[in-house]
């Protein structure tokens, strides 16, 4: 009777698993299944990331006056400081055998000086950082192009929910390790993770150090990228759900990264929110998926096209937009001057537009015309992606060995507030340094913030 029952569940799982996937091991003359092949075709393409970064620590100030140093018999000049080297661990996978290009998360190689990907055969090799971007938490790595496997790219916009998945990584520092589960649901948002939101989720295991990994269907076609677990209480644990970066938002953001080093995202001008009932009952509408224009900017790009407030948007490109999040990630995947042909409804009637992708606004400066301690920074006032009516205060170049770098400033950072003074403009940062013997800034660097005190 056991036997009838391993039969059984055998065939039962056989049809459920395409060819590829089943290896025919007999047991009491009985094939079973096993998703050994496939894996064995995929785990070569899938990588572990140690890097390195280098870190300064200071030392004690009372060593940089001279009459402490005399008066304790210390050294004539300061000490240099010292230099730590934390390590940290995750995984990529090779996309492109032929030029080397590895892909991984921002937030495992993103403030690294030193990269190395460990390969499935135990080579270590030297990776250069092509890219990275810290909205959407893809990052570019390359890697000499010696016999290396790629993977093959699968349509994820054709994955259901009930698909089965395999999550490839290497959680905890382990090595390389192969979970199972089924795809739980599809264009998870709103979670807070990162600044564009489009997940997978799974309940196939993903744990610390997956991060970066492969999640492929049992083809053994690459679905998405694994990057995040929802842990209550901090525990850092897997408790089956799972998130991980559909494949195509990963491939149009690779296309930015190989091409600029950076993912240069435009402006559309407008704000939206997300379609309610009460919205659709109110607009005289059926549909209850889309999103609505609350707001269009003068000047930009969607009233140029003819977008007006109270438009419900509902395909971009062809795409199905059922959220102001679907939009912004429509809009915020392509690059300036791309195209976007919007189906919205108008009074109940369906239209067509067409509007182009432009650069935000800005003006900069240079960081010494504020402050002889911002000298070597630029600094910028950007139009918000979002919100147009709001600028934000940017760091968008800092030389190195400047005394901006000195001061641990860098690319990117958004200055929130000089001396606890918020600042939105260019004009109200000058106002706030002006006069002031030391400044205090308020730095939103990625999605964390510090503060930074320059004397």
């Amino acid at each position: 009777m056991m036997h009838r029952q391993l039969f059984l569940g055998s065939v039962l799982l056989a049809m459920l698993l395409p060819a590829q996937a089943v290896l025919p091991e007999k047991v009491d003359g009985q094939l079973l299944p096993s998703l050994a092949p496939m894996v064995e075709q995929v785990t070569p393409a899938v990588v572990n990331i140690s890097t390195r970064s280098h870190v300064n620590i200071n030392q004690n100030p009372l060593l940089n006056d001279p009459f402490f140093r005399h008066f304790f018999g210390a050294p004539d000049r300061p000490q240099q400081q010292r230099r730590s080297r934390p390590q940290s661990l995750g995984s990529g996978v090779v996309i492109d055998a032929e030029k080397g290009y590895v892909i991984t998360n921002h937030h495992v190689v993103g403030r690294a000086d030193e990269i190395t990907v460990t390969l499935r055969d135990g080579r270590e090799l030297r990776a250069k950082l092509i890219g990275s971007d810290a909205e959407a938490d893809v990052a570019v790595l390359q890697v000499p192009a010696e016999g290396l496997t790629a993977i093959t790219l699968s349509d994820s916009d054709q994955l259901r929910v009930g698909d089965f998945v395999v999550a490839i990584g290497n959680p905890f520092g382990l090595g390389q390790t192969v979970t199972s589960g089924i795809v739980s649901a599809l264009g998870r948002s709103g979670l807070g993770i990162e600044g564009y939101e489009d997940f997978i989720q799974t309940d196939a295991s993903i744990n610390p150090g997956n991060s970066g990994g492969a999640l492929v269907n049992l083809r053994g076609e690459l679905v998405g990228m694994n990057t995040a677990i929802l842990a209550p209480g901090g525990s850092g644990g897997n408790v089956g759900i799972g998130f991980a970066i559909p494949v195509n938002m990963v491939q149009q953001l690779v296309s930015h990264l190989v091409q600029h080093g950076e993912v240069r995202r435009g402006v559309l001008g407008v704000v939206t929110q997300d379609l309610t009932p009460d919205l659709a009952q109110a607009f005289g509408i059926k549909t209850r998926k889309g999103t609505v224009i609350s707001r269009v900017a003068p000047d930009s790009p969607a009233a140029r096209a003819g977008l007006q407030a109270g438009d419900i948007v509902i395909e971009i490109n062809g795409r199905k937009i059922r959220s102001a999040m679907d939009m912004r990630n429509a809009v915020g995947l392509l690059q300036i001057g791309q195209s976007l042909d919007i189906l919205l409804l108008r009074d109940g009637k369906k239209m067509h537009l067409k509007a182009v992708i432009e650069e935000p606004k800005q003006n900069s400066i240079a960081g010494e015309k504020v402050s002889p301690r911002l000298e070597g920074a630029v600094i910028a006032q950007i139009q918000d992606k979002d919100e147009p009516s709001l600028m934000h205060i940017v760091i968008v170049d800092v030389a190195q060995g400047s005394p901006a770098w000195y001061a641990r400033l860098r690319k990117g950072d958004e200055i929130l507030s000089v001396n606890r003074r918020p600042v939105k403009s260019l004009d109200e940062l000058q106002r706030a340094t002006a006069r002031s013997s030391q400044l205090l800034l308020n730095i939103q660097r990625g999605s964390t913030a510090l503060f930074i005190l320059l004397k």
